[in-house]
């Protein structure tokens, strides 16, 4: 059950990073974060002893499941010390990187070679480590396996644990929790190496491998994980509560040209189930296209009245130009329902507010009482 339980929280985490990776295939600190979590995963699923069996049965070779899991753990090592090398980045870090996968390779090499040169007649699908642990070449198989766990994860949790010691915040907590993570992980082999050698001593340790690895283990991967999407979750967070603020923000311009947009068919339709970023482009696109409908609508005079009473109390550039622009829409708003045509004379056109401004221009809608008085009194006058 631990193999299983830790098999579904990494695969249920690879699946909220795997649309991420879609969108940017390139980043190779994505790549990562996704090769690790799927190895993860993998690592407790052909762990687990009915795995175990149904590799040995359909392979027909009795402990054939063992270099896989072995060979697969090597990798998910490999590939957290590579991880943590990609996201500390620095000059040389794709060389780093490299030394380390070569390196990897030639231990998961060594792995396939060894196990192919001893003999594992009797099939083991708990204590494997122990039993075979004094068998020619494939005791060498099993501690070069634990060997490379042992100086990856010590090689992972100094880097981030050191790291961690020069940042702040979001990273920071990630890298003390994967730092965590990989200290933990450390129990997975440790106990192991140590039945190992004490099999060759005659004793049997063998419930340190079977009893108490996979549940250091399970628990040590699981936290390398969170510590890894600790800081991308917390931004995530953050960017998605900023969308969510400035969707709600351009809900008085929204409103102010719904009847437009809803009468000329110009409103995208609204998407369901949708993020706080999408949401936020189908307003904005919808507001954008109420805005280039209004061009040759909005009042050149009125814009510069307003931005020239606005800048002489406020002297705050950005703040009259929104009160400025939301003057002018809602005076070509009400022109376009009144049944006014475009024209050219006197006009804004082929000008629209950037999407920056949108939300100043919503605000000043209903805060600016230049803009209030525009809109009871309908004309200009009084304004300056």
């Amino acid at each position: 059950m631990i193999n299983y339980l830790s098999c579904g929280v990494l695969f249920l985490g690879l699946l909220v990073k795997l649309p991420d990776l879609v969108r940017d295939r390139r980043d190779p600190f994505l790549r990562m974060i996704c090769v690790v979590m799927s190895l993860a995963g993998l690592c407790f699923l052909l762990g687990a002893p009915p795995t175990v069996r149904a590799v040995n049965d359909v392979s027909g070779v009795p402990n054939l499941a063992a270099p896989l899991t072995y060979a697969t753990i090597t990798a998910y090592s490999a590939s957290s010390l590579v991880l943590i090398v990609h996201w500390q980045g620095g000059p040389n870090v794709r060389r780093t990187a490299r030394r380390w996968m070569l390196s990897y390779a030639a231990v998961l090499g060594g792995i396939a070679v060894t196990f192919a040169l001893g003999e594992t007649p009797v099939e083991r699908r708990t204590d494997f480590d122990t039993y075979y642990a004094t068998t020619p070449f494939v005791a060498a198989m099993i501690v070069l396996y634990l060997g490379a766990h042992l100086t990856a994860v010590t090689v992972t949790a100094v880097r981030s644990l050191s790291w961690a010691r020069e940042v702040e915040g979001r990273l920071r907590a990630g890298l003390v929790v994967l730092g965590a993570g990989t200290v933990v992980s450390a129990g997975y082999s440790l106990p192991k190496l140590a039945a190992v050698v004490a099999r060759w001593f005659g004793h049997d340790w063998s419930a340190l491998s079977t009893r108490i690895s996979p549940g250091f283990a399970g628990l040590g991967a699981v936290l390398t994980v969170v510590g890894i999407l600790v800081p991308l979750i917390g931004q995530a967070v953050v960017t998605s509560r900023r969308d969510w603020r400035a969707f709600v923000r351009l809900g008085p311009l929204d409103r102010e040209l719904d009847e437009l947009l809803t009468r000329h068919h110009l409103r995208v339709r609204r998407p369901y189930w949708a993020s706080p970023a999408m949401l936020l482009t189908w307003r904005q696109t919808s507001i954008n296209n109420g805005l280039h409908h209004l061009d040759g609508l909005l009042d050149h005079q009125l814009y510069e009245t307003v931005l020239a009473a606005t800048l002489e109390r406020t002297h705050d550039r950005k703040s009259a130009e929104a009160a400025a622009w939301a003057a002018t829409i809602h005076a070509a708003v009400r022109g376009r329902r009144a049944g006014q045509t475009p024209s050219r004379v006197g006009r804004v056109t082929g000008r629209t507010p950037e999407n920056d401004l949108l939300e100043d221009i919503s605000a000043a809608l209903t805060t600016s009482d230049l803009v209030t008085r525009v809109r009871q009194g309908g004309t200009v006058k009084g304004v300056a």
